[in-house]
C-alpha cells in the first residue's frame, strides 16, 4: 500500500466530491437483511447463481458503487476524509447497498494480523503473528492454517469482512523490503504455506486476498518499475507460486501489484489478469487493485481489474465518475461492468459475507481472546525460528548457568516488527518509541515482550546483565566476564524501501568483538530475511528468529533454554556475499530484466555451483534424526514418494523431510517436490508418503501453451536441506502433456 502515515485535522470530502465519487446512497444499514422475496438470499443456491440473480436487479449506479473502494482513514495531504461508515483507522471501505441487502466491505491489512493505519487517532491493539517468512520457516501447514484462522478471527471480531493478506511474491531479490511478508524463494513451499494461511483466514466467513500479483519482487521504484520476464520463466517461478496458493486457498480476491510487467502495469495487464488468471487457471474471484496501483479506466477494466481500491491514492478516481462515463460511451461494455459486479458478489456469497454479517467493530478486544491468541503466535514463533549453528551443543543453555550477558537489539524492551501497511500495533504500545522513522514507512516498532525478562525467568539463579551494544569494547568486556553471551542483532525492513544485507550500525563489528571475548556467544537474528554473517564461524550458536511477533521474547527464551526444541528450516538461502546474487548491484529503477528466469533462490546456487552461508531447507535441532527408507514409483502421471524419519536422539523434536527431484532441460539441477514435517518422541519413527505435483516435473512450453513432462529418468532425493541429500532413487516416466488448465482433483 501507499504512504498512509500522516497527522493533522480532519477535513471534508472536498476532493472526493469534486471527483464525483462520494459513497452511493446512505449506507446506514450495514447488515445483509433483505425481503424474503429476494431470491439471491437463498443460501442453497450456488454463489454464481446468487450473483447472477442480484446483478440482474442492480442499477448502473449500484454496480459502480460495488467496484470502487475508499481509504478507511482520513488523509489530510489530499484533503480527504474517510466515509463515516468506514472502520476508524482501517485500510478500506466499499459501501453497502441496503436496497438489495448487500453488506459493506470493511477491509483491513494484512498478513500478520489486524493492522492500524498510522494516521488513526487511536490504534487497535491486536495480536501479531511472526512474519510471513517465519511462518513459512515452520514448514508446518497446520500451523499456517491456525495462524490464519486466528488473525481472521480477530479481523471479524474487529468488524472486518475483508483481509488484505496472503503475500506470495517469491524472494528473487533478498534485499526486497517486503520479503518478511512473503513465503520465501520456492514456488511449492510458498504456495502451500501462504495458501494454508489464507484458507485459515477465510474459515471465518471473510474474504482474503492473495497478493501482490505479480513479479513484484522489489520495493525500489515499485510504482513505475518494469519487471521483464519471459512467459515460460514466469510460469515456472513467480506465477507458479501464485497458482499453487490460489488452488489451495480459493481466495475471494487477488490484489494486483504496483509494478509493470513486460511494459504494462499489473493492474491493467490482460496477460496477467485475464489470460493467465481466468483462462488458464479458471479462478472465479475478483481482482482488486493495491492502493494507488490503478492507472487508467477503460484499459484497466477491460484488462480484468474488477475493483479499484483505496481512493484517494490513485491520480484519478478511475472507477468512480470516469468509469460511469466510460460505460455510458461504450468504452467499457455494460456486460463487462456486470461481470465485475458478479465476481465481487460471487466471492461475497461464496465466503459467507451475506449469511454471516459483521456487526460490532470494537477498538478493544476481550483480554481472554488476546491471551489465547498470544499463545498461538508464540508457538508459531518457536516453530519458525531456525537453529542455524550450534557448535559443541552450546544450546540449549543450562538453567544452572551462572552469568549471562545479553547484548543489543533492544532485548531489554521487546522484539522487532516489520514496517509498512502490515504493521500490527500491540496492546501496550511501542516498547521502543522514537526510533527514526517515526512516520511512514514506520514507525519502527518493538513489541513489548522483552527477551531479557524471559531469559531471567528461565535462569532465575543466574546473573543476567544487559548492555545496549553501542560500545563493542564494553560489550566484549561484559562477555569476557560472563559464562555465555547472547547478542541480539536486528535488521529493520518494511514497505516502500529495500534493505542492505549487511547489518546496520556496526553490528557485525559488535558480534565479532563479543565472539572474540567469549566463544560461547549466541547470536539471535531478528531480521526481515537473510543477512550476511561474516562472523558465523566464530560464534557458538545462531538462531534466526525473523520478526517473531507478539510473544517473540518468550519464544526466543524457550528455545535458548530448551523448553522448546528448534524445528524451523530455512525457506530462503543465506548468501555469503553480494557476488553470489543473480543481481549483485542494488535494486534499480526502470527496467529490471530477470535474466535468471526461473532459476530463483537455491536453484541459482545449484546451477552456478555456489556455496551459500546457509542453504535453503537448513535447520538444526537439539535431537538427531535419521532419514531413510526412500522409495519412489510412477503413479498417475506423477511420482509417489515414501520415506521414513526416525528420532535417534534424546529429546522429542520435529524434522522437516524434504523431497527434491531432478530432471533434464530444467532451469536448475533440482526442484523441491514436496516435504513433510514429522513430530517424533525419542526412539520413534514414522513413514510418510507424498505425491509430487506433476507441474514440478514439467517445463512450460509457450508454443503449445502447455506443461511438458519429458519421457525419461528422474532422480528423487530425500534430504535434510537442499545441500544435505540423504538418499537417492530413480524413476522412469513416460512423456506427458498437461493443458494450461490442469489442476489437482478436489
Amino acid at each position: 500500500m501507499k504512504n498512509r502515515i500522516f497527522a493533522g485535522p480532519m477535513i471534508g470530502l472536498a476532493v472526493a466530491l469534486a471527483a464525483g465519487c462520494t459513497p452511493a446512497q446512505n449506507p446506514s444499514v450495514e447488515t445483509s437483511t433483505a425481503p424474503a422475496a429476494h431470491p439471491w438470499m437463498d443460501a442453497k443456491l450456488s454463489p454464481d447463481r446468487r450473483a447472477e440473480l442480484i446483478v440482474a436487479q442492480m442499477t448502473t449506479e449500484e454496480k459502480l458503487t460495488l467496484v470502487f473502494g475508499y481509504f478507511g482513514t482520513d488523509f489530510p495531504p489530499k484533503n480527504y476524509k474517510a466515509p463515516p461508515e468506514a472502520r476508524q483507522g482501517s485500510a478500506g471501505y466499499v459501501p453497502a447497498i441496503p436496497r438489495l441487502g448487500i453488506p459493506a466491505q470493511w477491509q483491513t491489512d494484512a498478513g500478520v494480523g489486524v493492522a492500524s493505519q498510522g494516521g488513526a487517532d487511536r490504534k487497535r491493539g491486536r495480536t501479531a503473528l511472526p512474519s510471513g517468512l517465519a511462518t513459512t520457516a515452520t514448514w508446518h501447514t497446520a500451523r499456517a492454517f491456525q495462524g490464519g484462522e486466528m488473525i481472521g478471527r480477530e479481523a471479524r471480531a474487529s468488524g472486518f469482512n475483508v483481509m488484505l493478506a496472503g503475500g506470495v511474491n517469491l524472494m528473487r531479490e533478498p534485499r526486497n523490503g517486503r520479503n518478511f511478508e512473503y513465503g520465501g524463494e520456492d514456488p511449492w513451499l510458498a504456495g502451500v504455506m501462504v495458501g494454508e494461511q489464507v484458507r485459515g483466514i477465510q474459515s471465518n466467513n471473510i474474504v482474503a486476498t492473495i497478493k501482490h500479483y505479480a513479479i513484484n519482487d522489489q520495493e525500489t521504484d515499485r510504482d513505475t518499475g518494469n519487471s521483464i520476464i519471459g512467459d515460460a520463466d514466469a510460469r515456472m517461478s513467480d506465477l507458479l507460486a501464485f497458482q499453487f496458493a490460489i488452488e489451495r486457498a480459493k481466495p475471494g480476491s487477488i490484489m494486483c501489484a504496483y509494478n509493470k510487467v513486460n511494459g504494462t502495469h499489473a493492474c491493467e495487464n490482460k496477460w496477467l489478469l485475464t489470460d493467465v488468471l481466468r483462462r488458464d487457471w479458471g479462478w472465479q474471484g475478483y481482482v482488486m487493485s493495491d492502493w494507488g496501483a490503478t492507472h487508467s479506466t477503460a484499459p484497466a477494466a477491460n484488462a480484468g481489474l474488477d475493483q479499484d481500491s483505496g481512493w484517494p491514492f490513485d491520480k484519478e478516481p478511475y472507477f468512480g465518475k470516469p468509469l460511469a462515463e466510460a460505460v455510458a460511451k461504450g468504452e467499457v461494455p455494460m456486460a463487462r461492468l456486470d461481470e465485475m459486479a458478479h465476481r465481487i458478489l460471487r466471492a461475497m456469497f461464496a465466503h459467507g459475507l451475506f449469511e454471516h454479517p459483521v456487526t460490532d467493530a470494537p477498538l478493544d478486544l476481550r483480554p481472554d481472546m488476546l491471551a489465547a491468541h498470544a499463545e498461538i503466535t508464540r508457538v508459531d514463533a518457536e516453530e519458525g525460528t531456525v537453529l542455524l549453528r550450534n557448535e559443541g551443543a552450546l544450546l540449549p543453555l543450562s538453567p544452572t548457568v551462572k552469568s549471562i550477558a545479553v547484548i543489543g537489539g533492544h532485548a531489554d524492551k521487546g522484539v522487532l516488527a516489520g514496517g509498512g501497511s502490515s504493521l500490527v500495533y500491540p496492546v501496550g504500545g511501542n516498547a521502543v518509541p522514537g526510533i527514526i522513522p517515526t512516520s511512514w514507512p514506520g514507525p519502527v516498532m518493538y513489541y513489548p515482550n522483552a527477551p531479557l525478562d524471559a531469559i531471567r525467568k528461565q535462569a532465575p539463579n543466574a546473573t543476567v546483565t544487559f548492555i545496549d551494544g553501542k560500545d563493542p569494547a564494553a560489550a566484549a568486556k561484559l562477555a569476557a566476564e560472563s559464562d555465555v553471551a547472547i547478542v541480539f542483532a536486528t535488521q529493520w525492513a518494511g514497505e516502500a524501501f529495500d534493505v542492505s544485507l549487511t547489518l546496520a550500525d556496526n553490528q557485525d563489528g559488535l558480534i565479532s568483538a563479543v565472539a572474540g571475548a567469549n566463544r560461547k556467544t549466541v547470536v539471535v537474528l531478528e531480521t526481515g530475511g537473510p543477512v550476511f554473517a561474516p562472523w558465523a564461524g566464530n560464534v557458538g550458536a545462531i538462531l534466526a528468529a525473523w520478526y517473531p511477533g507478539t510473544r517473540g521474547g518468550d519464544a526466543i527464551a524457550n528455545l535458548l533454554f530448551g523448553k522448546t526444541n528448534p524445528s524451523g528450516h530455512l525457506p530462503v538461502t543465506f548468501p555469503r556475499s553480494l557476488d553470489q546474487l543473480a543481481k549483485p548491484s542494488v535494486p534499480n529503477r526502470g527496467d529490471t530484466i530477470y535474466s535468471e528466469g526461473a532459476t530463483v533462490g537455491y536453484k541459482w546456487y545449484d546451477a552456478k555451483g555456489l556455496d551459500p552461508q546457509f542453504p535453503f531447507g537448513h535447520g538444526l535441532s537439539y535431537t538427531s534424526f535419521r532419514l531413510d527408507g526412500l522409495s519412489a514409483r510412477a503413479k498417475g502421471g506423477s511420482i509417489e514418494v515414501s520415506f521414513t524419519v526416525a528420532n535417534t536422539g534424546p529429546r522429542a523434536g520435529a524434522k522437516v523431510a524434504q523431497v527434491y527431484v531432478g530432471g533434464t532441460g530444467w532451469e536448475a539441477p533440482k526442484r523441491l517436490g514436496g516435504f513433510a514435517r514429522v513430530d517424533l518422541a525419542p526412539g520413534a519413527s514414522r513413514t510418510s508418503t507424498l505425491t509430487i505435483d506433476p507441474r514440478l516435473l514439467a517445463t512450460w512450453d509457450s508454443a503449445s501453451h502447455s506443461w511438458k513432462i519429458a519421457g525419461g529418468t528422474y532422480e528423487v532425493m530425500l534430504a535434510a536441506s537442499s545441500r544435505d541429500i540423504k538418499q537417492k532413487v530413480t524413476v522412469t516416466l513416460p512423456a506427458q502433456t498437461l493443458p494450461a488448465t490442469w489442476k489437482p482433483k478436489g
